[in-house]
């Protein structure tokens, strides 16, 4: 009974539009409106600036950091439980009830699985990863990919789990999904690069 109840909380708890509240609520703003039209923080960066995107990426990290660390560090069900209640914030947020499953792209709620799984060691290394990708290509969906590999990478070498084999792939399956149109763009690398490569070169 309590791993149907994890489950339940750790969905609602994701499912919360923190960024799309914030925007309605603060600026005034359906964020919606703005980039790419999806209701997460980087849309209410650019709606109303780099500090309520913040207080938005804190808010939408929690919401699933919370209830999967709890369960992870003071329940631990069994793994199909545990990876199921794990993975349920992000598709919380992904398919969100409260916006008819228009959910945003579950970038922030990752990084809280992750921070709820292993601390912070999982989401240093995918920022990292995710920071050195985006200097690199245009293609965000390539991005998200190429650095939810290196974190794969990581967990296999270092921390060869079947909980966090089990979540790092369904995780991933999730990000594929959510990019899906990206993946129909080719993979650019940034101009910026390309002319630091060129003078580079012509030294």
């Amino acid at each position: 009974m309590n791993e149907w109840l994890w489950l339940a909380l750790a969905f609602l708890s994701g499912s919360v539009p923190y960024s799309l509240l914030l925007g309605k609520i603060l600026l005034n703003r359906d964020i919606r409106r703005f980039g790419d039209g999806n209701p997460g923080a980087t849309n209410l960066v650019r709606a109303g600036g780099g500090w309520w995107g913040g207080l938005a990426i804190l808010l939408d990290g929690l919401k699933a950091a919370v209830p999967v660390g709890w369960v992870y560090w003071f329940d631990r069900p069994s793994l199909p439980w545990m990876a199921a209640i794990a993975v349920a914030p992000a598709l919380g947020h992904a398919f969100s009830p409260f916006l008819r499953g228009k959910g945003g792209k579950a970038i922030a709620s990752i990084f809280g699985v992750w921070t709820g799984l292993t601390l912070f060691e999982a989401p240093l290394i995918l920022g990292a990863a995710m920071g050195l990708f985006y200097l690199i290509f245009e293609n965000s969906g390539w991005v998200v990919v190429f650095s939810e590999g290196v974190l794969g990478a990581f967990l296999w070498l270092y921390h060869p789990d079947w909980l966090l084999g089990v979540v790092w792939v369904l995780l991933l399956v999730l990000s594929i999904w959510k990019h899906r149109a990206d993946f129909s763009k080719p993979l650019l690398v940034r101009a910026s690069l390309k002319r630091l490569y060129t003078r580079l070169k012509d030294l």
